[in-house]
């Protein structure tokens, strides 16, 4: 179906929907001969994240399909959170593969956990956003703060990450944004591109990454939560104003509900809040008195084992 366009004449737009640990991970070379004949489509992961599909263990909690999408050159990749940003992303790629007949086919993770789905922000240029890979969700509004910070969620865990501002500006008066990620990929491409533009092109104007144009102004600490590996935002990690902190899922699946799951692999709310009081007090904005009442407070054990051994 994919290739229906050029062997039959046909377009078709084809959805494989599947179980996202059994996509990239296990038929990964058919995906690169999908590439390799200018397939078209959607490649739906469904029960995506490693903490999301509960109570299945190793064999099926998917944590990297996204890492294993980013060498893939045509294969365009999101991780959204709600709806609207899923609409607008399958628009748009109908858009370029059907009517602008770009040489791109689509990976997008959906997840199977149920929770309230937003109206689209009366944001700026969200639509941008969303298909370049990240939007500010919600600005803070909180006065006077002498700390502030940037959360980066992704797919469901962009909904910890709202948690976690919650928290954070209640019981902290720490200043904090959200972002939705919805690609780290199409970021890092982007960013990636860029500077080779730049240093092919060194007697003109410098061109500045997307991430960079719309971070630039923020002064606070940034800290990313996924349910993917760390090492999916560290992508990113060098085109941000400050230093960013990961939270990811590294190590095995368990069987186990969602929240102990979250809890496990240190991506749920209070992970996210201690992450972020951590990093303020090594940038020196909060005491280290703060953090360590906020580790008690909060039930962070500092002795629990490293999801990523254990």
């Amino acid at each position: 179906a994919g290739t229906a366009y050029a062997t039959h004449g046909i377009n078709t737009i084809p959805f494989f929907t599947y179980y996202s640990m059994f996509g990239l991970q296990r038929v990964g070379d058919l995906v690169w001969a999908a590439a390799d004949m200018s397939c078209k489509g959607f490649l739906v992961g469904a029960t995506a994240g490693r903490t999301t599909l509960a109570g299945e263990g190793l064999q099926h909690q998917d944590g990297n399909s996204h890492v294993l999408a980013y060498p893939i050159p045509n294969l365009v990749a999101y991780d959204p959170a709600f709806a609207y940003e899923l609409a607008v992303i399958i628009r748009d790629g109908i858009y370029r593969m059907y009517e602008k007949r770009e040489n791109v086919f689509y990976y997008i993770t959906i997840m199977n956990e149920n929770y309230p789905q937003p109206n689209m922000p009366d944001v700026p240029n969200i639509k941008e956003g969303i298909l370049k890979g990240m939007y500010k969700f919600k600005q803070s509004d909180l006065k006077n703060a002498k700390a502030s910070a940037n959360l980066l969620g992704s797919g469901t865990i962009l909904n910890e990450a709202i948690k976690a501002a919650e928290i954070l500006e209640k019981d902290y008066k720490v200043a904090t944004n959200v972002w939705s990620v919805t690609s780290y990929k199409n970021l890092h491409l982007d960013a990636q591109e860029t500077e080779r533009w730049n240093m092919l092109h060194p007697d003109q104007e410098l061109k500045v990454p997307y991430i960079a144009q719309v971070t630039k102004d923020e002064n606070g600490i940034f800290v990313s939560a996924s349910d993917y590996v760390q090492f999916l935002s560290d992508a990113i990690a060098k085109w941000l104003p400050s230093k960013l902190h990961s939270l990811g899922t590294f190590g095995f699946g368990r069987s186990e509900g969602r929240s102990s799951l979250r809890d496990f692999f240190e991506v749920d709310a209070k992970h996210i809040v201690y992450a972020t009081l951590y990093s303020l007090m090594k940038e020196g904005k909060i005491k280290i008195d703060v953090v360590k009442k906020a580790q008690k407070d909060l039930g962070i054990n500092p002795d629990k084992p490293n999801p990523a051994k254990s």
